[in-house]
């Protein structure tokens, strides 16, 4: 969901009288940024579950709490049963947010029922304008940058599964990365459209650039992670281009190692110009599995991250450059307001030992 929500606690219940007696749940949901609480009745509970159950096609990972027995005869007035069915409902919704599968929490009935505002599910579950508010923009960025992690996690997961030749797994792992990354990456189009609305609604342009800053280094992560998801690391995968699923054999690979190169007759033509000793080439678990149009890609893409990395720190320094151009004028500014205010308190000096002569000659 939209909103990061780290924690879900129910701490007590409470019985109301209107507009018939009954017993309520007060529910305190913890984001990243703020905290708020809702209150719920059982039966509000009971159509969550069922409208989960229906909508993901499998229930919860926890079971409901059962209705007592003894319901019939006024038993919610029991203190002991209220706060055994608290802590089961409390159960209940921690269950749904620490499950692996993410589809009970990612349903509207259990957004709607946590109370998560609409505006920011609108934003990408609709398709229709970001409507964020300050606060609301920083959960929706962390939230991002938890299913970037989960990115990693799948490409991780599919590298593990490459390793122990599953080709299946590690090909199903790799979709299921493509399809997250596609849509961080729509969400990260209406963050960035969000701040049009933020500095309309008068946020500070300091705290408007550091938040462009973030959703660029957001954006640098997903194309990053792209990259890699396109083109398969390991060779054994079976995806991938004819070069990868057919690398050079090691006795190749160590004749093009070698110091002669494979020239006939122990020839060594230098490919490049060396000062000083020329350093051997050496194999590392990075390059190990790639060919030679993996290890001319991987070259690119690192030379690709070192420019970005290079364009970012520019723009810090230039934003380094303009905040200290900023601080001298201010200083500037300050020092003539303290020589005017210098000069003022001469002249009051002045017109004070003037006054003092004048009072002594009428003393006189």
């Amino acid at each position: 969901m939209s909103t990061v929500i780290q924690a879900i606690h129910i701490p007590a219940w409470e019985e109301r009288t209107q507009p018939k007696p009954h017993v309520v749940y007060r529910i305190e949901i913890q984001a990243s940024v703020r905290s708020w609480q809702m209150w719920r009745r059982y039966s509000e509970f009971a159509d969550l579950h069922v409208e989960l159950t229906k909508s993901t096609g499998a229930a919860p990972p926890a079971p409901l709490p059962p209705k007592h027995a003894l319901a019939l005869f006024r038993s919610n007035t029991n203190p002991a049963l209220l706060e055994e069915r608290r802590a089961g409902l409390e159960a209940y919704l921690r269950a749904i947010l620490a499950a692996r599968d993410d589809r009970w929490r990612e349903a509207f009935a259990f957004r709607d029922f946590l109370g998560v505002p609409v505006g920011k599910q609108a934003a990408h579950d609709v398709g229709g304008p970001s409507q964020f508010t300050s606060s609301s923009w920083l959960d929706e960025h962390q939230d991002l940058q938890a299913r970037v992690r989960d990115v990693r996690a799948d490409i991780n997961r599919r590298d593990a599964l490459s390793d122990s030749n599953d080709i299946s797994g590690s090909h199903q792992a790799n979709v299921q990365a493509k399809k997250k990354l596609a849509g961080v990456l729509t969400r990260v189009g209406v963050l960035e459209e969000g701040l049009q609305t933020l500095a309309m609604a008068g946020l500070s342009e300091g705290e408007l650039q550091r938040r462009r800053d973030m959703v660029a280094r957001l954006r640098d992560d997903c194309e990053k992670l792209a990259k890699i998801v396109t083109v398969s690391r390991m060779t054994t995968r079976g995806i991938g281009s004819a070069a990868e699923r057919n690398p050079a054999s090691a006795t190749d690979r160590d004749a093009l190692m070698s110091p002669t190169g494979g020239m006939p007759g122990g020839f060594n033509r230098p490919v490049a110009r060396v000062f000083g000793q020329a350093a051997q080439p050496r194999e590392t678990e990075q390059t190990r599995p790639l060919d030679d149009h993996g290890l001319l890609q991987l070259q690119q893409t690192q030379m690709n991250q070192q420019d970005t990395q290079l364009a970012e720190l520019t723009a810090i320094l230039q934003r380094q450059k303009q905040l200290g151009l900023a601080i001298h004028e201010e200083v500037s500014q300050q020092i003539e307001d303290l020589d005017h205010l210098n000069d003022q308190v001469d002249r009051v000096g002045g017109k004070l030992t003037s006054a003092k002569r004048q009072l002594n000659r009428l003393g006189g």
